[in-house]
């Protein structure tokens, strides 16, 4: 009961479920073009086309997490890179999600984001300005970007997750949610390594016992 009463509460104004619920109005198979998506945002501009490019994460399909992956890269690239606003090459500003994505995702994703929307504020903003917080902010995107672009079973959730959580902190302009983020993305980049290496050590031993 309490869960269906916070996911029908009206969204807070520039709230992630606010942005979203701002495009849910209209034909579904609409493609909604990025360049307009992003036309009207500043720096949380990144924020926003982040939370586009985890949307086919949580599709169940096999390409989802190769969609999203290299989108989330390209975008931990120009964080890197130090830029205001982000830049798309002009194919792929041109195209985007149709709306029924959308439809899917709050659907789906609608009651954790307004039990989210209870906890996120504005706050610790030199957490989210600085240069080296942008930085290592770009780095981490570029590593679960790359992560989620590999076909891991059972992982796009985990990494698709966590590159949202990534798009809040931005659109929310909330630092603690980017620490936390920051904290959450490096462990998972740090199990991820130590789990590959496991697997390859044991890879090559089983491949030294046929030979």
């Amino acid at each position: 009961m309490g869960a269906m009463s916070t996911e029908r509460a009206p969204p807070r104004p520039g709230s992630v479920r606010a942005i979203l619920r701002a495009h849910l109005q209209g034909d579904p198979d609409e493609v909604l073009r990025l360049r307009h998506l992003l036309s009207d945002l500043d720096r949380s501009a990144f924020g926003m086309l982040l939370l586009i490019a985890t949307l086919p994460a949580f599709i169940p399909v096999p390409i989802g997490g190769a969609v999203s992956g290299p989108l989330a890269m390209l975008i931990g690239a120009q964080l890197l890179a130090g830029r205001h606003k982000p830049w798309l090459p002009g194919f792929i500003a041109e195209r985007g999600p149709h709306r029924r994505v959308l439809i899917t995702f709050e659907r789906r994703m609608g009651p954790w984001l307004a039990r989210l929307e209870l906890l996120v504020r504005p706050r610790l903003h030199a957490l989210l300005a600085h240069r080296v917080s942008m930085v290592f902010t770009g780095m981490l995107l570029m590593l679960l970007g790359l992560l989620l672009s590999l076909p891991i079973p059972l992982t796009n959730y985990v990494f698709g997750g966590l590159l949202l959580l990534f798009a809040v902190a931005l659109l929310e302009r909330d630092g603690l949610v980017m620490l936390i983020a920051w904290i959450a993305g490096s462990i998972a980049v740090i199990v991820s390594g130590v789990l590959s290496g496991s697997l390859a050590e044991a890879a090559g031993r089983w491949i030294d016992r046929l030979s």
